[in-house]
């Protein structure tokens, strides 16, 4: 069998980009002289994210429509149609056996393109409320793979397979102990309760906000590892020191999951995936930005199970102090919380979608 060519388009955010490289590092692993290229969109996040996990990238002149009236969108007709030659070479130059998409603007004219020349294609689909371009891209594609039960709202129901949200191998074959984690954030008490706050790939100004005005109660009989986001890090680098480590963002997730006794996070379905399989306790403070509210709904669903507890934005400065002295105090809730989220987790969800790709290769 010669070598298969993979193509994989996903970006924008982390929720998009670190699972097409779960994807492709699964490949990888499988079929270690495969040839992978991404395709993202040119000044996004992945352009810098996908050469440093080892892959070859290629950008695309595409964004998405602004939601208010701005001159940005003007270009944007412009935009696509040039995203659509371009894909269209890539395409015809890389000659893929598949292309997969995880969402994000550029995976849309990629994922076009590679469907009109007849390549097999797969979308994945990580949230309960499907992304625009994955919605756009359904009846195009040959199969769908989600993590959320009745996707069929946005899926034709004969394209959809339910595999789960890749998580990175690091996290399944996560063998480093507590201590090995401290030391590598730099902390010198091991037997401190340390807390992790995620505010996702780009940082969320509320919770940045709410760190922030809580730092000195929660020093008290905790140690932090804040990862602010990159947008936020100027602002509170200041506050970085022997108890808490700020950071832009946090490379090796694998090392802050193990160092970690609670963890606040946005309730993203790529991180709910990942922090499933960790089964630490968590306060899920969703994001109210996002499209449909899909994050409230996230974790709405964990917190029914029993499995998590969440704060909304707007209750944060009335209900976090309360929540945070219940949770940190209490042994047997935060046990409870851990063993309920853990049997939500799916660790070979990124073995299953490979398995369909490789259904699709083969066929």
């Amino acid at each position: 069998m010669k070598p298969c060519r993979i193509i994989i388009s996903g970006g924008g955010t982390g929720g998009h980009i670190f699972p097409a490289i779960s994807i492709a590092n699964e490949c990888r692993r499988r079929w270690p002289d495969c040839a992978i290229l991404f395709v993202g969109a040119n000044d996004r996040m992945e352009m810098e994210k996908v050469p440093a996990a080892g892959y070859e990238i290629k950008g695309l002149w595409i964004s998405g429509l602004q939601r208010k009236l701005s001159a940005k969108n003007l270009s944007f007709p412009l935009k696509v149609v040039k995203s659509l030659l371009d894909a269209r070479k890539i395409v015809s130059e890389f000659k893929p056996d598949v292309a997969i998409g995880t969402g994000g603007y550029a995976s849309g004219p990629l994922l076009f393109m590679a469907h009109k020349k007849s390549v097999p294609t797969l979308i994945q689909e990580q949230n309960s409320y499907a992304g625009i371009t994955n919605k756009l891209l359904a009846k195009k594609v040959d199969k769908v793979c989600v993590a959320s039960d009745h996707m069929e709202r946005f899926f034709p129901k004969n394209k959809i397979v339910f595999t789960g949200n890749p998580v990175r191998r690091d996290l399944v074959d996560q063998k480093t102990s507590k201590a090995e984690a401290l030391q590598h954030f730099g902390f010198e008490d091991t037997n401190k309760k340390t807390l992790l706050v995620l505010g996702g790939s780009l940082g969320a100004h509320r919770i940045n906000q709410l760190i922030e005005s809580q730092l000195e109660e929660l020093q008290q009989d905790t140690q932090i590892i804040w990862q602010c986001g990159k947008l936020y890090y100027d602002q509170y680098k200041k506050h970085d020191g022997n108890t808490v480590k700020v950071n832009a963002f946090l490379n090796r997730m694998d090392l802050a999951y193990a160092a970690a006794d609670i963890i606040i996070s946005r309730a993203g379905a790529g991180t709910i995936s990942e922090l499933a399989l960790i089964g630490k306790p968590v306060i899920f403070i969703p994001s109210p930005h996002v499209a449909e509210d899909h994050q409230t709904k996230n974790a709405l669903a964990i917190q029914d199970k029993d499995a998590a507890l969440m704060i909304r934005e707007q209750e944060l400065d009335v209900n976090f102090p309360m929540i945070w002295k219940q949770l940190s105090s209490d042994t047997a809730l935060q046990q409870r919380l851990s063993a309920n989220l853990s049997k939500l987790a799916k660790p070979n969800a990124t073995v299953e979608i490979v398995n369909h790709i490789k259904e699709l290769i083969d066929a």
